[in-house]
């Protein structure tokens, strides 16, 4: 016989609230068991209101939170650092010091191209170069503007604690994570983590409460790799603009922006301007032995410009590596995944980009025919890239 519980009404009537031996089965339950089940649901509406609540932060918010929890933090840019890698960086910095968290910016490889070092110079950036691993200042290491670590021993090991990028790629970081491929800067994504904090970002009549070189740095970041705001830009690239431009410092972005070229860098761009070959709107050119690998996305940029050219390629040579660099102004070639079919059977090859730009390195000899594959001359080499242009392999 099965026990019946009642609950009263308000007349004084009687209505059943639990059948069939609830009861019975209430009292059988271990006390240990049951206090453990309570234990769960507690741990784990505690969990998820701690998630949603987590989640619900700005995302300023939570980078700040995570660079709290360490007394300090090396910011690692990608290799040879451009603008926008040095901009990211310096966001980060400021965003760390904001929670009294010491930090170091290092790079891996040289600052060579005239802008970069002009960047560098003109802000008085303290940066650090690394060779290995082991000179990283800390342990714990954010990467901006790339998501996998790179081009120093051992990077294969570091595992970042974050990462803030807009590069394709599957990097992750542990605590932290923003890869934000529609966006045409990773100055962009730091500026918008500034707008989230309070005492940070926040705006006046005289600008946003930074300092004038960091607010110079990011808008100067976000120029560079949008070719000023006419390649690969989303909404946000405006808006941060105008956000930033009020409390930039004018002579510093002039001198920054117009640097003094060198010899070398001018005469690379008029041999890729002569030298050039040319099928239909895609042109090519091999500049040979250069000192300055920095010249050459340069000259891809103003091979570029020609009439009539809608896609090109500029390659050349220095100390037994390939050097590739690519721009499309052409809705059929998107420049990364070109480069990448190009070399995609090359051991020791690399190369990617966004649809408008593109780059890569190989190795003389393995493309040559060290290793698993053939080998390709200079000549067969430059028919790839032609009909990876046309679409045709």
């Amino acid at each position: 016989m099965s026990d019946r519980i009642v609950r009263t009404t308000a007349d004084g009537a009687t209505a059943p609230l639990v059948v069939d031996g609830t009861t019975d089965a209430l009292q059988d339950v271990d006390p240990l068991v049951l206090s453990l089940a309570v234990v769960v649901v507690f741990v784990a509406v505690l969990g998820g209101w701690w998630l949603v609540r987590w989640f619900r932060r700005p995302v300023g918010i939570r980078l700040q939170r995570v660079l709290e929890g360490y007394d300090d933090v090396t910011v690692l840019m990608h290799p040879n650092p451009d603008p926008d890698s040095m901009a990211s960086a310096m966001g980060v910095a400021r965003i760390a010091e904001s929670v009294d968290t010491d930090v170091t910016l290092q790079y891996a490889g040289e600052i060579r191209h005239q802008e970069n070092r002009a960047f560098r110079t003109v802000l008085e950036l303290d940066l650090e170069t690394i060779e290995t691993s082991t000179d990283l200042a800390s342990e714990a290491v954010v990467l901006v503007d790339h998501n996998t670590a790179r081009g120093f021993a051992g990077a294969q090991r570091i595992e970042p604690i974050g990462v803030v990028d807009h590069h394709p790629g599957n990097g992750t970081g542990t605590e932290f994570t923003d890869v934000r491929t529609d966006y045409g800067a990773a100055s962009t994504i730091v500026v918008e983590y500034l707008q989230d904090i309070d005492g940070i970002g926040d705006e006046d009549d005289d600008g946003p409460g930074i300092s004038p070189e960091l607010a110079t740095g990011l808008l100067y970041g976000i120029l560079s790799d949008t070719n000023h705001l006419t390649k690969g830009c989303s909404a946000a690239e405006f808006e941060a603009a105008a956000f930033l431009f009020p409390g930039i410092d004018e002579d510093l972005l002039d001198r920054i922006a117009n640097p003094q070229v060198s010899d070398e860098v001018l005469q690379i761009k008029a041999d890729a301007i002569t030298d050039k070959r040319v099928e239909g709107s895609f042109a090519v050119c091999d500049v040979g032995q250069i000192g300055n690998v920095d010249a050459i996305p340069q000259a891809a940029d103003e091979l570029v410009q020609l009439e009539g050219v809608t896609a090109v390629v500029v390659y050349g040579e220095n100390d037994g590596t390939l050097h590739l660099s690519g721009r499309s102004r052409d809705d059929r070639v998107h420049m990364g995944e070109t480069l990448r079919h190009v070399v995609s059977d090359i051991p020791m090859a690399s190369a990617g980009g966004h649809a408008r730009m593109g780059g890569g390195q190989l190795s003389l000899d393995h493309m040559q025919g060290i290793g698993p594959s053939s080998g390709l001359d200079r000549d067969e080499f430059e028919d790839r890239l032609f009909a990876a242009l046309s679409g045709e392999r």
